[in-house]
């Protein structure tokens, strides 16, 4: 399919069909079926509107990655950004989802959904910003950064006051607020140990956990309001971890991948890889296990096969020190994983998948929901 001319604000025509899960007999819905790369944002957050009204994604179809949201379920796509591509995994919507925030380069914009007028948040020059995410009921932002030999989180209001950057001594994935305590702010760092915390003022840098690169320690996020973490032993289990006192359970003594819970944090979705037995949600308190769907896509990434984490080589940011082949081949193009979370009102999972050879957008009614 050829590509589409780029112009912000234009309408396409709605892609979506319909089919029913082979495994589950779920509705399933294809929202996106451009001949493009198409996906979602993160585990971290979801890519609905807080109406469920509007879905927003990624999508390459006008050549380089660029916003646009499709109504749900059967309503029109319309392009949100054009010019200079987006990070195409920095999208995150303001609490009432009037507002989008997104990165390109160094920079942190906000683009107003109705009239699509964006708003420079904040700039860093010659940096490169990761995703950003939000806080304290919408009011503070935080986002990784690399500039130079720099590199760390910044912190700041989304008024575009109070900006800061964090140094840090590794690379910064995966910032994000506590959702009860938001002047505090967990990120991951690679190599081992993986998981931080961070005052948004830059005080009070502690190491959550300390382990060394036996133990592959990733997608840490929050459960839910209830203020404790949720992190994969990849590839053995899913742990809880109580902020306060740093003591942890372990929820399954089964394989997990990436993680999304829901608001209450009764809930986890999870996908599921070596081997892909699809998306489920568990009972955050049990373990137990229900499949929501299949997800069918290629999970790509050499590493994932493997029991540790890939380490950087300590002369080439580049490449990964057990394998000569650049680090986006060791842990997969991420549009083949299909990192699901809840609608708002948890009654869909979204999920991304190149089930058809080309990643696509996917929802999935959920039957069993808190």
């Amino acid at each position: 399919m050829p590509q589409i001319t780029p112009a912000k604000g234009a309408i396409h025509s709605p892609e979506l069909t319909s089919y029913v899960s082979r495994s589950t007999g779920a509705r399933m819905m294809q929202v996106t079926r451009h001949r493009s790369i198409n996906h979602l944002s993160y585990f971290l957050q979801s890519s609905f509107t807080p109406d469920s009204q509007c879905l927003l994604f990624t999508s390459y179809r006008t050549g380089d990655a660029q916003l646009f949201e499709a109504r749900f379920p059967d309503g029109e796509i319309r392009q949100l950004t054009a010019g200079p591509a987006i990070h195409p995994y920095s999208h995150t919507l303001s609490p009432d989802g009037a507002s989008v925030y997104f990165v390109r380069g160094g920079t942190i914009w906000s683009l107003d959904r109705k009239s699509l007028d964006e708003r420079k948040v904040a700039e860093f020059g010659g940096a490169q910003l990761g995703e950003c995410t939000l806080g304290d009921h919408g009011r503070w932002m935080t986002a990784a950064i690399k500039q130079g030999s720099l590199q760390g989180i910044v912190t700041g209001r989304t008024d575009g006051s109070a900006w800061r950057v964090i140094p840090f001594t590794r690379t910064v994935i995966h910032p994000q607020f506590h959702p009860l305590e938001p002047e505090w702010v967990e990120f991951a760092a690679d190599p081992a140990p993986r998981m931080y915390r961070v005052r948004r003022d830059g005080t009070g840098m502690e190491c959550l956990y300390t382990h060394d690169g036996s133990e592959w320690i990733t997608h840490e996020t929050f459960l839910g309001s209830t203020g404790d973490l949720v992190f994969v032993h990849w590839p053995k289990c899913l742990y809880r971890m109580d902020w306060t006192s740093r003591s942890f359970r372990r929820i399954t003594d089964y394989s997990v991948w990436h993680i999304s819970p829901n608001r209450s944090g009764t809930r986890i979705l999870c996908d599921t890889n070596h081997p892909d037995l699809g998306i489920f949600q568990i009972d955050a308190a049990t373990g137990e296990r229900r499949l929501v769907c299949l997800s069918e896509s290629a999970n790509g990434g050499t590493q994932w096969t493997k029991p540790t984490p890939a380490n950087w080589k300590a002369d080439d940011k580049s490449t990964l020190s057990w394998l000569e082949v650049p680090a986006d081949q060791i842990y997969g193009p991420q549009w083949t994983h299909p990192h699901p979370c809840y609608s708002p009102d948890e009654k869909l999972v979204t999920f991304t998948s190149n089930r058809t050879g080309d990643a696509q957008v996917y929802v999935a009614e959920n039957s069993v929901r808190s």
